[in-house]
């Protein structure tokens, strides 16, 4: 039972459904932590704005857009054109920050769009295409064993987001330690250099009296 509540748990944040506003030409970015070997699905919508109806229509015709995958490294694992909607693929190599980049490749939409889009897109983490696997299968056997592998692959998905957020806050913790010794390095540095000032200005004035012949 606690199992299946973690698997609950864990399904809501390995994925993520949302909407965004695009001008003609306009790149929009987002920024994935994903682990390393980890696949990744994403599905997107693109809606056109309709100046006499004041709505976004429920397709956009004619546009297409522009996907980019790249990591932090400038590695680049995907850059395709597809149409108003469609779904694309990648596979993480490393661990850390995956950016996804999308842009409209139309150059219509000042004449009959009034240059805004509604982009809705869908990315999950470490999820296979279950659906049409199971359209597949001949009969339920074959359905409940798609199931469960999907199921097992999604538990595996889990335990190795949990070892990717361990290490993460493994190197977190170093790196607070690391600052919190030169905090107190420099404050004890500090604690040094007034001392050292304190002492050279009470002999400067010492100094400066015995000159002047007041003491």
């Amino acid at each position: 039972m606690q199992m299946l509540a973690l698997l609950l748990c864990f399904m809501f944040s390995l994925s993520a459904a949302f909407y965004f506003h695009v001008g003609e030409r306009e790149e929009k970015c987002i920024i994935e932590d994903i682990p390393s070997d980890t696949w990744i699905t994403g599905t997107f919508k693109v809606q056109q704005w309709d100046i006499g109806r004041q709505n976004f229509l429920d397709s956009a015709p004619g546009l297409g857009m522009f996907v980019t995958i790249t990591t932090y490294n400038d590695e680049v694992l995907l850059s395709k054109l597809f149409g108003a909607q469609g779904t694309f693929y990648f596979t993480s190599h490393s661990p850390g920050e995956h950016i996804i980049c999308l842009e409209s490749n139309s150059t219509q939409l000042v004449s009959f769009g009034g240059s805004k889009l509604r982009i809705h897109l869908d990315i999950r983490v470490g999820e296979h295409d279950l659906d049409a696997a199971i359209a597949q299968a001949k009969d339920k056997v074959n359905k409940v064993t798609f199931k469960l592998e999907h199921l097992i692959e999604q538990i595996e998905q889990i335990l190795k987001e949990q070892n990717y957020q361990r290490a993460r806050e493994e190197s977190f913790r170093m790196t607070s330690e690391d600052t919190n010794n030169n905090v107190l390095w420099w404050a004890f540095t500090q604690i040094l250099i007034f001392i050292a000032v304190g002492i050279f200005q009470m002999k400067h004035l010492k100094n400066f009296f015995i000159a002047k012949k007041l003491v």
